[in-house]
């Protein structure tokens, strides 16, 4: 049974005052009240002990201005309203100096409804950004499911950063399915940056979630996969667009002690257990998914086996193909030497904060890492039997 985790909260990016429901960070109206009081009685006081109470209060006519840039347009409103009755007060109790007083009066009033203006639109400019967030963080949680993942056989954790802080989805993927036939596993890497990258890489994430509910073999669904990347190249082609290939490797994992693995072209996982660190499969990789009509071999599963309580981590190149400021690859095995015994969640983010470390710099492309801790408690023993090596 596939049991996920809660779906990761989107960060709140509102505070306590806002116009309408978007979440948009603004300072609470008390606060602005207690500025823009504190502001104008300083501004009197000194006018009266200065004798220049027409110039310092003409400064408060750019109070409304500042509140425009911080405030929703309600708050901007009652600074705008204080600062023309502050300022027309004196026009209707003094004759004295009244071409001044009347311009300051007027400029008030303008100013102030230009701030009022300026707030509305910018609210509304940062209520769309904010609801557009709000909508690529939804389709996140359909493309990429917010890790950690659960089934019966595995527990899977990680972390995923694309290059593109703005974006929240990049061409790195991962999946898990629990099926009749054991926890299948997917992580890849589609060719090239940018939106044509992502949608291929929701054609094959889409196409590993049916796929994995219908083939009885790991093989099968890899075919299946490739099948939905020559499509997507087909479409693309027809829109002028240039052909990719994915790079993917997927886990079949039962309840027998080994687990079957495809390569395709990507990283091979490793192998953490008692202490040690082991590539499997290692030598055994086929053609990206798109390239099988390239090569003549056809894909077959490799069996490794993966005791009770070891993990296996998967990775994408943002993190073997991280470089140091002196040009020099994140060395991942020698890394994971040092981080054998730890769970899965804290071995993922160590391993992420340590390249971050490693690179002293900004990140380099879409970065995914996956540990796939297998349950103890459901492991069979290996006399049982498995499915053909063919799949």
């Amino acid at each position: 049974m596939f049991r996920p985790s809660r779906a990761a909260p989107v960060p709140a990016e509102g505070g306590a005052d806002r116009d309408d429901g978007s979440a948009i960070r603004t300072p609470p109206t008390r606060v602005v009240a207690l500025v823009t009081i504190a502001a104008t009685v300083v501004t009197v006081v000194l006018g009266a002990v200065t004798e220049t109470a027409v110039l310092l209060i003409g400064l408060l006519v750019f109070l409304p201005a500042f509140a425009s840039a911080l405030c929703t347009p309600r708050q901007t409103t009652l600074v705008s309203a204080w600062v023309s009755i502050v300022v027309i007060v004196p026009v209707a109790l003094s004759t004295e100096q009244l071409a001044d007083r009347v311009t300051l009066a007027l400029f008030a009033l303008g100013f102030g409804a230009l701030a009022v203006y300026g707030s509305w639109l910018r609210i509304t400019r940062e209520g769309t950004l904010v609801r557009l967030r709000s909508t690529a963080a939804a389709m996140q949680r359909q493309i990429l499911r917010p890790l950690p993942l659960l089934t019966d056989d595995v527990l899977v954790d990680g972390v995923y950063e694309p290059v593109q802080q703005d974006k929240l989805v990049g061409g790195d993927i991962y999946d898990v399915a629990a099926t009749p036939w054991g926890t299948r596993v997917l992580i890849g890497d589609v060719q090239g940056k940018g939106l044509p990258a992502i949608g291929m890489a929701i054609d094959v994430v889409g196409a590993f979630r049916e796929a994995a509910h219908r083939e009885p073999t790991v093989t099968a669904l890899v075919d299946s996969l490739e099948a939905a990347v020559v499509r997507h190249n087909g479409y693309a082609e027809q829109r002028g667009e240039p052909e990719r290939f994915v790079t993917a490797v997927v886990l079949g994992v039962d309840t027998g002690a080994e687990t079957q693995l495809v390569t395709c072209g990507h990283i091979p996982p490793y192998l953490l257990h008692d202490g040690t660190v082991t590539a499997v499969g290692d030598g055994t990789e086929h053609a990206p998914l798109g390239l099988a009509d390239l090569v003549d071999e056809p894909r077959t599963v490799s069996w490794f086996p993966f005791p009770a309580g070891a993990t296996l981590l998967l990775c994408t190149d943002g993190l073997t193909e991280a470089r140091s400021p002196a040009g020099t690859f994140y060395p991942l095995e020698t890394r994971l030497a040092g981080h054998v015994d730890i769970t899965a969640g804290r071995l993922t983010h160590a391993l992420v904060d340590d390249v971050h470390a490693f690179t002293e710099g900004p990140q380099q492309d879409d970065l995914a890492v996956l540990a796939v801790r297998r349950s103890p408690h459901r492991m069979r023993s290996p006399s049982v039997g498995k499915v053909s090596a063919a799949g």
